[in-house]
């Protein structure tokens, strides 16, 4: 057997260079800088062929007028269609006809180690093209509502102040991701909302204009449970949710929740924090009669609490 010759550099570097040019040529276009008065900007992107821009919810939020402009100089009033801070995710539409757009890919397919490029315009220079690698996925981020981020792509592709809202694409040009945050002063330290998640609340936000949650209207904080009391209700979890206020006339007053109780299950599923109380607090819940499991002193008790709309962010 003959072993194969090993590529030399020039080679390999030609084909890394030539996949970052083609995926920039096919999602560049589709890239807008977004202007917001009194506030400066960040980038964004048009995802479909109508004219809907995707972009972070921080880099417009609570903002008028907008303007989204395009690669070739074009510059469009854009409208705001939705806004999830939640997710730190925005829709904006601008009316551009034969505008190019860009596709969301499946980030559930993406790999640890495989080239990422990101397009935006970082403190104002329009369409800067940066590359590296996907370093990290199933990440967890903050966000500036408080809301706990889930799946959260990790990069070293450089961000700066005026990427947030660009895409995050891979060498065959589909978006993987929206670029939201670094972390200062670290370098390659970089993140972007997966495509996944991208997906879904731009559907939502388009249908309804907003995202939909479920709440019962309680003020709480993480707390650990006694190991001896975990033993004896056969609890799988070693913290929960300690109630520190219940608000009147709210899903938990009238389940009859108490002060100084600690939530442990929500519909058969364990609440080892208050981030996991958000998670199971969706759409769904809403007037549905829901079981509530809580640690009353030394008692575990079931309650039954209708989750409603809620207005905000808090559990």
């Amino acid at each position: 057997m003959i072993a194969a010759e090993p590529l030399n550099d020039a080679v390999l570097l030609d084909a890394y260079s030539l996949a970052v040019i083609q995926a920039v040529e096919s999602v560049g276009p589709a890239v807008v800088k977004i202007d917001v008065e009194r506030r400066g900007g960040g980038s964004g992107f048009i995802f479909t062929p109508d004219g809907f821009v995707l972009t972070n919810s921080h880099v417009v939020s609570e903002a008028q007028p907008v303007t989204a402009t395009l690669v070739d100089g074009r510059a469009y009033r854009a409208d705001l269609v939705g806004d999830d801070p939640d997710t730190d995710l925005a829709v904006l539409r601008i009316d551009s006809p034969q505008a190019s757009w860009a596709s969301l890919g499946d980030s559930r397919a993406i790999r640890v180690g495989q080239v990422a490029i990101a397009v935006g315009n970082p403190y104002g220079f329009q369409h800067t093209v940066t590359a590296g690698v996907v370093s990290a996925l199933g990440r967890s981020l903050r966000s500036r509502s408080g809301r706990l981020m889930d799946d959260i792509i990790q990069t070293d592709a450089a961000l700066n102040p005026g990427n947030s809202g660009g895409p995050l694409v891979t060498t065959r040009g589909e978006v993987i991701g929206v670029n939201t945050a670094t972390i200062l002063p670290a370098q390659g330290l970089c993140f972007a909302i997966a495509s996944n998640t991208v997906r879904f609340v731009a559907s939502r936000l388009i249908r309804d204009g907003r995202i939909r949650r479920s709440y019962i209207g309680v003020a709480g904080q993480n707390v650990p449970i006694p190991r001896r009391l975990a033993r004896a209700h056969e609890l799988e979890l070693s913290s929960g949710v300690l109630v520190v206020s219940i608000e009147g006339s709210s899903p938990a007053a009238a389940a009859g929740l108490r002060d100084g109780d600690v939530i442990v299950e929500l519909a058969g599923e364990p609440v080892a924090g208050i981030d996991e109380l958000h998670r199971h607090l969706t759409d769904e819940r809403i007037g549905v009669a829901t079981t509530l499991t809580v640690l009353r002193g030394v008692e575990r008790r079931q309650l039954t609490v209708v989750p409603a709309e809620s207005p905000r962010s808090s559990p």
